[in-house]
């Protein structure tokens, strides 16, 4: 068993929680629930950062203290983390006596290799992310390049640290094997900032009361990027009594294993370059990776209280519960790139995926297996079956995938395997069988096979809807939670044990009513209808409505086909495990370098044919305008494989 050090960022007090800081927390426990799956002992911590002049400042609006405002939105934090259903180890506060213990501790590191000195420091200055800028990096009118919001001329005496000291250290780092900062995208943007030169940098500021003192220089305020960076090792027991430092070797001194840090992609310079240099001066570990995650965008901005278009997920958690919200948010971001929120979109993701996917199937099997054998499972099994061959393609695509930190792509992994339990149930129909009272072995296997699908999908939701999960597999026989993921494993759903009631999992959304600021009565008694009920009415299945699997996906490569004056040979990603391949006669039209990066609509589920000796998967679509064709994309982006509905 190996050890698995996780972060999340801590979290800035001037505000309360939200879509942003919820992702990446949800992310962080899905990630460390799977590795406590996996045989892992993990450490998982989160935290607030709680000083700073906008602290301050936020407090003094409010007339109350720093500490007070602190305090407060801690409280909702809390609340918030236990609502998800996030497993953090610890969470740390940098107004707590043990990290003030850390920073003094780092400093005097620091200051031991000599690489801090007293200086002058002037420049354009952003209060809302207290980092000074260069001019070249201003927006228009001198804003600063992510709150847009107008910068101030600052000119101070500091202390300063020697950045510009560590910046072949940091180059060779991030050329080391793997790359320690990920995506590979920001990787490059972080060597490309560290490329052309670094300046050394202030870490302390004058006259700011709220704050870590710098020891050894009155009226000197620790820089709180070097304060709140610092929560990583002061949670472990850095500049605690030697007794209090157990947790710090074994997990980041020690080297035995991963040390992940989960960041938004703004604040990747402070964790990809200070961070790093600071703990190389200071002699200790670097992080083995710095995970620079994507923004949530709505409207196409990030969301953020600077912006104004804060998405908060409480009144979605009172509606729907935690599991829903967390599963949608890691299955519509492809992790490391922006992602856009919208109600709708929310509610046909829990309706496709979850009502119609996932309850349906659940509740299909239940009943069936319930009617053909007095309430219990069925009585025989089958190791030799397509739903197995499915089953253990899944499970290696949805490992490879959590591995990875491709969360959408481990749950396109489970969900195809649902879809073939559904077409498996529908090709072999038992329930003509068990209506003619025929309850034979042949009847028995097929909805084993079925049950053991979904429990195979319900273990691997584990980390992502912990108690959807757990409920599933209750529903489908398993009493006990899995503990870890050999339960992936082909077999394990037991032979004539009682099945409760068909579960009521996830009650269908009726969006009229959803959307409606007055819904009327018997639209909201609608909306409640237990979506295991087959019928619906005034309501028809995606199949009937659309005999086709639309699906957004996007262009990674294009290219023309020799000798076919129509065709381009395209590659899209689907996310799938493996871009499509796809012919198009758009070469008239289309240059191929055009659309590499364009978001298309594919026709999904073609069977595959040859065009000019080239396999084509699937059709992209396009309007016809006086015979030209026009492609149809998405008004914004979205992750590949996106359905189209």
């Amino acid at each position: 068993m190996g050890t698995f050090y996780l972060s999340t960022p801590i979290y800035y007090v001037n505000a309360l929680p939200h879509i942003g800081h919820s992702y990446t927390t949800i992310v962080a426990d899905a990630i460390a629930r799977y590795r406590r799956l996996s045989g892992d002992k993990v450490f998982f911590l989160t935290g607030t950062d709680e000083h700073g002049q906008n602290i301050l400042q936020t407090a003094e609006e409010k007339g109350i203290s720093a500490q007070e405002q602190a305090d407060d939105v801690v409280s909702h934090y809390y609340e918030l983390w236990r609502d998800l259903g996030i497993s953090h180890d610890d969470f740390v506060r940098t107004t707590e006596p043990r990290h003030h213990a850390g920073v003094a501790d780092i400093v005097a590191r620091i200051d031991a290799a000599d690489d801090f000195y007293v200086g002058k420091h002037e420049g354009w200055y952003c209060p809302s992310c207290e980092t000074f800028y260069t001019e070249k990096e201003l927006g228009a009118d001198k804003t600063c390049p992510d709150h847009g919001r107008p910068t101030e001329w600052k000119s101070e005496e500091n202390i300063f640290f020697r950045l510009s000291k560590y910046q072949e250290p940091l180059l060779d780092w991030y050329r080391s094997s793997p790359g320690p900062v990920q995506p590979a995208t920001r990787s490059n943007e972080v060597m490309r900032f560290v490329e052309s030169g670094l300046r050394d940098l202030s870490v302390s500021r004058a006259g700011l009361p709220w704050g870590v003192p710098f020891p050894g220089h009155e009226g000197q305020t620790v820089y709180v990027w070097l304060d709140a960076l610092t929560n990583y090792l002061s949670a472990l027991g850095l500049g605690g009594a030697a007794g209090e430092a157990g947790l710090l070797e074994e997990y980041w001194l020690s080297g035995a294993g991963p040390r992940v840090h989960l960041v938004g992609k703004d604040i990747l310079r402070f964790h990809a370059v200070y961070w790093p240099a600071f703990l190389l001066s200071a002699g200790l570990p670097l992080p083995t990776t710095v995970w620079a995650h994507g923004w949530w965008l709505r409207d196409q901005r990030k969301v953020s209280k600077s912006v104004g278009n804060i998405v908060q997920l409480e009144p979605l958690i009172d509606r729907f519960g935690s599991d829903p919200v967390r599963y949608f948010l890691l299955r519509d971001m492809v992790f490391g790139q922006d992602a856009s929120f919208s109600d709708e979109a929310f509610v046909d993701r829990f309706n496709s995926d979850l009502a119609n996917d996932l309850g349906n199937t659940v509740s299909r099997l239940v009943k069936l297996s319930r009617t053909a054998y007095d309430g219990k499972t069925p009585p025989e099994a089958c190791g030799d079956n397509p739903i197995k061959s499915a089953a253990e393609e899944a499970v290696k695509g949805y490992r490879e995938a959590m591995d990875g930190f491709a969360f959408h792509k481990a749950l396109s992994h489970l969900w195809r395997l649902l879809s073939e339990v559904n077409q498996y149930l529908v090709a072999r129909e038992p329930w003509k069988s068990i209506g003619a009272g025929n309850t034979d072995s042949s009847v028995s296997r097929v909805l084993w096979n079925g049950l053991e699908g979904v429990r195979i999908v319900a273990t691997g939701l584990l980390p992502v809807m912990p108690q959807v999960a757990q409920e599933v597999l209750a529903a489908v026989g398993t009493t006990d939670v899995p503990s870890d993921l050999s339960a992936l494993e082909w077999g394990r759903t037991p032979l004539s044990v009682p099945l409760p009631e068909s579960p009521q999992l996830f009650p269908r959304v009726d969006k009229k009513v959803f959307f409606s600021t007055e819904p009327d009565s018997a639209a909201v008694a609608k909306q409640q209808k237990n979506v295991g009920e087959e019928e619906m009415t005034d309501e028809i299945t995606i199949d009937k409505f659309f005999e086709t699997q639309l699906k957004v996906g996007t262009v990674t490569a294009a290219a023309a086909i020799p000798k076919a004056k129509k065709l381009l040979k395209i590659a899209v990603d689907l996310g799938e495990d493996e871009d499509r391949q796809l012919v198009a006669g758009v070469a008239e039209h289309y240059d191929p370098e055009d659309l590499v990066g364009k978001q298309i609509v594919v026709v999904a589920n073609l069977k595959p044919v040859k065009l000019m000796g080239v396999e084509s998967r699937g059709m992209m679509l396009a309007g016809s305008a006086d015979g030209r064709p026009i492609l149809i994309h998405p008004d914004s982006a979205v992750p590949p494989g996106t359905p189209v509905k």
